[in-house]
């Protein structure tokens, strides 16, 4: 099925259904670990701080975005910020076309955060190299989650 992937920067277009993606897929995969903000707040965010700060992609399906991933380099380090699917596309490979994207264009080392209890995500990124650094009780994040700092490619 990722023959059929297009993978993309993303536009100001495309704020609607990036925020889908994003929101969708905390719901339904982040349920302990709801957004800080509403809705309408992380729709905001994205439409003006997100995609007008670059670094984000998309992933795309018969013209209907699936997927989307966001970059950041603090100049030390580069980041996978975000990568989100629709859970309608989980487990069909467009997360591995999205991270070895990322792994294409970003020097090492690479960075992510992830919960602690997001195991699937853990197993996802381990797959790829990217070993445990740090654990944090979620006093960090916006979500106050206990979170997992990964690094690949030192």
């Amino acid at each position: 099925m990722t023959q059929s992937i297009h993978i993309r920067p993303a536009t100001e277009a495309d704020a609607a259904a990036v925020s889908e993606v994003y929101l969708t897929s905390r719901r339904a995969f982040l349920a302990y670990a709801p957004p800080a903000d509403a809705g309408a707040a992380v729709r905001q965010w994205i439409a003006t701080v997100l995609i007008p700060g670059g670094g984000v992609y998309v992933a795309s399906r018969q013209a209907a975005i699936v997927g989307m991933l966001a970059l950041s380099d603090d100049g030390a380090v580069r980041w996978i910020d975000q990568l989100y699917l629709h859970p309608d596309v989980v487990n069909q490979g467009i997360g591995t076309v999205l991270l070895q994207h990322a792994l294409a264009i970003l020097a090492p080392p690479i960075q992510l955060y992830t919960f602690q209890a997001n195991l699937a995500a853990r197993r996802f990124y381990e797959r790829f190299g990217f070993q445990a650094i740090a654990y944090g009780d979620g006093s960090n994040n916006e979500e106050r989650c206990p979170d997992v700092l990964l690094r690949a490619g030192d």
